[in-house]
C-alpha cells in the first residue's frame, strides 16, 4: 500500500500573506487542524491550530480585545509558520510514511508531486484506514461483518498454516490476519484473524479440539 491509497486529496491551501484571524477562521469552517501554507504553486510551510494558539495572546494578556483582534488580523502566516515542512511522495510506501512521521515526530506528512501539493496524510489516516481494518474495528459507525479470532502465545509457526487451513476446509473467507508480538520481550507471537461469518462454531470447536487457546470476539 502506498501513501496516495490513504492520503487526503482536494488540500485546503493558504498563501503565506494570509493572516492568523483568517487561517483560523479556514480551519474552523472546513473543520482541518492543518493548512498547508503554498506561494506560487510550491509548498512554502504549514500552518497548524496548535501554532496558531501558541503565537496567539493569552487570556492573561494586558491587550485589550480590539487590539489583540487587530494583531491577528495584520499579523501574516508567513512570520509564524513552519518553514521545514516534511513530506513524501504519494508512491512511497505507507511504512516508509509511518517511519518518517515517527522518526521526524510529525502528526501530518504533506504529499508532493511534481513539486505540489498533492494530498496530506495525517495520523488519523493511517489509523482509520490501515489499522481499524486490522483490527476489526468498525468504521463510522458501520460494523464490519464477521467475527474476530484470537490465538495467543504461538511459539510454533506451522500453527498460522495449520490455522488457515482448518480455516480453508471449512470454506470461510479470510477478510484480514496479523501476526503480532505477544510482547515486548516475548518470543511468542499472537495471531489475529478476521473471518466473515459471526459465528464459525464448527472452526471455533476444531481449533479448542486441537489445544489452540482461541478467542472469540464478535464486530460491534
Amino acid at each position: 500500500m502506498h501513501v496516495r491509497d490513504i492520503m487526503t486529496t482536494n488540500v485546503v491551501t493558504i498563501p503565506s500573506s494570509t493572516s492568523i484571524a483568517d487561517a483560523k477562521r479556514i480551519m474552523t469552517a472546513h473543520r482541518i487542524d492543518r493548512l498547508p501554507v503554498v506561494d506560487k504553486g510550491r509548498l512554502a510551510g504549514m500552518v497548524t491550530s496548535r501554532r496558531l494558539e501558541q503565537v496567539s495572546p493569552s487570556k492573561a494578556s494586558t491587550l485589550t480585545v480590539w487590539e489583540i483582534g487587530y494583531l491577528l488580523e495584520k499579523t501574516s502566516v508567513k512570520e509564524i509558520m513552519e518553514a521545514n515542512v516534511v513530506t513524501v511522495t504519494p508512491d512511497t510506501t505507507v511504512e516508509e510514511a509511518v517511519a518518517t512521521a515517527q522518526s521526524q515526530k510529525v502528526g501530518s506528512l504533506v504529499v508532493l508531486e511534481d513539486g505540489k501539493v498533492a494530498g496530506i496524510v495525517t495520523t488519523n489516516d493511517f489509523f482509520y484506514k490501515i489499522l481499524n481494518p486490522l483490527l476489526g474495528v468498525a468504521l463510522h459507525g458501520e460494523p464490519i461483518p464477521g467475527c474476530r479470532i484470537d490465538i495467543a502465545g504461538i511459539t510454533d509457526g506451522k500453527v498460522l498454516e495449520d490455522v488457515v487451513s482448518a480455516i480453508n476446509s471449512h470454506g470461510l473467507k479470510i477478510d484480514n490476519l496479523i501476526v503480532i508480538p505477544s510482547g515486548a520481550d516475548s518470543p511468542a507471537k499472537d495471531l489475529y484473524i478476521h473471518v466473515e461469518e459471526e459465528e464459525p462454531k464448527k472452526l471455533i470447536a476444531e481449533l479448542q479440539a486441537k489445544g489452540y487457546p482461541v478467542r472469540v470476539r464478535k464486530q460491534a
